[in-house]
């Protein structure tokens, strides 16, 4: 069959629009991203800590521990906010360019930030910016600003453009969510997961997967945060639905014993913790029939929009692909839209 039947937005009857990614516009800024620039006395100086022969980097940044979660704040010697690391995660948040990202196709909102997100080589614990394999990674990462977390998501997006691998695998380009399911209509069974994507066979640690034909260049809800953060960002990844060292396949199993750290209980009800949030951080929603604390769907949050919005990207059967779009539902945890109430919880990996 042709795979292109279910070509992102390819069945519907929207105007032509894309993806744009602009970079140096003027970013906003996230209180829950530490940004407040605290005075030096309330901060430990790094360089006094480190080993004697260390050098390199480490020596030029002052450090704040912070709560709710338990973090790490790494500034240079007159407050300026450098980057921001979780204990219990593997994910830094780094302060960079400004740049912009949007969908105007499915809306006319707009996320501007200076935050890059990046999987750090070991997970992070309290102290661990005396350790050299930190001080090499974060200025590796910063000096040679690969591409983070947001980047790669918007890859996916409607009118993408395909990218391919050295051996000449398309790795990215716009991607359809993919047929439904004939026991689960509204689609949210695993289905399109980034082997499928691919087209490759996968060898997991627990499972061996091969592509389905109708599935290929989809990604359903997990397949989309598996594709960006595991087959693109090289985090782990399992097979099944059981815990283990890695994400496993399925929105729920991830938010129930994935990895990294909950920034919220699942309480059956919206959270109300909204400031824990990060950019990258991992969100659940319940969008099945029964309510509940059971989940069904899962994103990627993006941050604070130009509306004042929390905004998160997902990949949608409505929209057929990932969107930060408004098309069956706004993209945003604030207010009284349909997946602002059924978000249930987040986890940072």
């Amino acid at each position: 069959m042709n795979f292109r039947t279910y070509s992102r937005r390819s069945t519907m009857a929207l105007n032509a629009g894309g993806l744009a990614l602009v970079v140096g516009l003027t970013s906003i800024a996230y209180g829950s991203l530490d940004m407040a620039r605290p005075s030096l006395s309330e901060i430990s100086l790094g360089v006094a800590e480190l080993p004697p022969a260390t050098s390199g980097p480490g020596s030029q940044y002052v450090y704040q521990r912070l709560q709710t979660p338990d973090r790490t704040a790494i500034y240079t010697s007159d407050g300026t906010l450098v980057a921001t690391m979780t204990d219990g995660a593997r994910t830094g948040h780094i302060i960079g360019p400004p740049r912009t990202f949007e969908e105007p196709r499915f809306t006319k909102a707009k996320v501007h930030t200076d935050v890059y997100v990046h999987l750090a080589p070991k997970v992070w614990r309290a102290g661990a910016e005396q350790e050299q394999w930190f001080v090499d990674w974060l200025e590796k990462t910063r000096t040679e600003k690969p591409r983070d977390v947001l980047e790669t998501a918007f890859q996916y997006t409607y009118g993408a453009s395909p990218e391919k691998d050295s051996s000449g695998q398309q790795i990215a380009g716009d991607a359809a969510f993919g047929p439904l399911s004939d026991t689960d209509p509204d689609g949210r069974a695993e289905n399109s997961d980034f082997y499928d994507y691919l087209g490759v066979s996968w060898t997991f640690p627990d499972k061996r997967e091969k592509p389905a034909a109708a599935h290929i260049l989809s990604l359903d809800c997990s397949g989309f945060v598996r594709m960006v953060y595991g087959y693109r960002m090289g985090f782990p990844l399992l097979g099944t639905n059981t815990k283990g060292p890695g994400l496993p396949r399925r929105a729920y199993a991830i938010a129930a014993f994935g990895p990294g750290v909950q920034l919220m209980e699942n309480r059956g009800t919206r959270p109300r913790e909204l400031d824990r949030l990060f950019p990258g951080d991992m969100l659940f929603f319940n969008a099945g029939p029964v309510q509940g604390a059971n989940i069904e769907h899962m994103g990627i949050y993006l941050g604070v929009d130009d509306r004042g919005h929390h905004r998160f990207i997902s990949s949608r059967s409505q929209a057929n692909g990932p969107t930060m779009g408004d098309l069956a539902g706004e993209s945003i945890l604030d207010g009284t839209g349909y997946w602002a109430l059924r978000m249930r919880t987040a986890r940072r990996v």
